[in-house]
């Protein structure tokens, strides 16, 4: 069904069709841009005002402005049951969060300026964070852009779009990042699972520059190669920055099994910090090709073995052979991806640190982390807690983990505090 009634601006009467005419800040733009209303039901703005950003279809009035009559992405003002604009964002009429807002009030326009203002707070923060250009740059919604992430390898920025209104809004974003950061390359790695609930396809591309190749990262003093084409999400994992910072104290001199390794972070991490002996285990065969590569760029190759296995039957066979390791690393994949599979979840975070605390030697540190939204962080330590009462075994939690400050939290919206974790030393009752 088409709006095809006249632009009527933010005064005018509402109704279906009602458009809302907003300044173009842009200056590449000339005159104002119109967007359609989005209205909310009774009462299913307190949630927004109260600082959330997303909108369900089921607080969308669709008397007043029917779904099917946007296209994915498109820009909309959302407007309260009243008539009053709340903010600027986009629409999915095929998603569950059906419209996600960007900037409150209508005096931005979704053009690239915004997305520049946004760039520039946000890195604002990083370089306060970090002495060098490795972090993430951007992260959704606790950043002001819902759907969008950016990752900085120094001269290349990854970024991931995981909404259609993002999809819609790549050469905006592609602007602001070329504006402010001059970056030699943006490459575009659009393969979360998350993209198929707003139905858009997984592909990986590049926004501008030349291809890079494989990418570096520093961390730490150690230098890791990435591909970020082929790799795990953008193919760093920032959000543990911090929390591998905090092995120090634990790993000198010691012998350190780092499971779900990936690139190795935490066991290469670990080596720089005096290990004695390192062993990365991962089930991809390219993820352990490249902790052999990382490890010898390093100088580490004479302390630090890469196996490939999955990690519960290589824990299995550890203990089967009666194999000790001081400090356990276990940083797996979100085993709860959605809220129906907490039970099966919880059981699997269960049994793999039952299984590491059967190979740590006494007194050993075990780090245990989840990066499953659904899995709260009372679950993961009841799942620890368990585990170890079944073997029979006391556990001290040294340190909660959670997140690198460059992954902020925003404090209305759980869904951005994901990421839980804790440093324990595990001792017989």
């Amino acid at each position: 069904m088409p709006r095809d009634a006249p632009s009527l601006g933010l005064s005018g009467s509402v109704g279906f069709g009602y458009r809302c005419v907003l300044p173009h800040t842009d200056r590449a733009m000339s005159g104002p841009v119109e967007y359609p209303a989005l209205y909310l039901k009774r009462g299913e703005d307190a949630r927004l005002r109260a600082g959330h950003l997303w909108v369900f279809a089921n607080e969308v009035d669709v008397a007043r402005s029917p779904l099917g009559s946007f296209e994915p992405g498109e820009p909309c003002v959302v407007v309260d049951a009243r008539g009053k604009p709340i903010g600027v964002g986009y629409v999915n009429p095929h998603s569950l969060i059906c419209a996600r807002l960007v900037a409150r009030g209508v005096e931005h326009a979704l053009d690239a300026s915004l997305f520049t203002h946004r760039v520039q707070v946000a890195l604002a923060l990083r370089k306060r964070l970090h002495h060098e250009p490795f972090y993430r740059l951007l992260y959704g919604e606790s950043d002001g852009v819902p759907g969008l992430t950016l990752d900085r390898f120094d001269d290349v920025i990854v970024a991931q779009a995981t909404t259609a209104g993002v999809e819609r809004l790549k050469p905006q974003v592609e602007a602001a990042v070329l504006k402010v950061l001059k970056p030699r390359a943006l490459i575009w790695k659009n393969d979360a699972g998350i993209r198929e609930l707003e139905g858009l396809m997984a592909y990986a591309d590049v926004g501008f520059g030349e291809p890079p190749g494989a990418l570096k990262v520093r961390e730490g003093g150690v230098e890791f190669m990435v591909d970020a084409i082929g790799g795990q999400k953008t193919g760093w994992f920032y959000d543990q920055h911090a929390n591998r910072d905090a092995l120090a104290p634990f790993v000198k001199g010691k012998r350190v099994l780092d499971m779900f390794a990936y690139l190795g972070a935490w066991g290469l991490r670990a080596a720089a910090m005096g290990a004695e002996e390192v062993v990365c285990v991962d089930a991809s065969a390219s993820a352990v090709k490249l902790i052999v590569q990382n490890a010898a760029r390093n100088g580490m190759a004479d302390r630090v073995r890469a196996e490939r296995a999955d990690a519960f039957e290589y824990l299995k066979a550890l203990r089967e052979r009666r194999e000790h390791f001081d400090v356990v690393v276990l940083d797996p994949p979100a085993f709860v991806k959605r809220r129906k599979d907490l039970k099966e979840g919880a059981l699997a975070y269960r049994r793999i640190n039952e299984l590491a605390m059967q190979v740590l030697a006494r007194g050993g540190i075990l780090v245990t982390c989840s990066c499953s939204y659904h899995m709260p962080r009372a679950g993961l330590l009841d799942a620890l807690q368990k585990g170890a009462r079944h073997l029979d075994r006391n556990v001290q939690v040294l340190q909660q983990l959670q997140q690198a400050p460059d992954h902020p939290v925003h404090p209305a919206i759980p869904e951005t505090d994901y990421l839980k974790g804790f440093i324990c030393r595990v001792l017989p009752a």
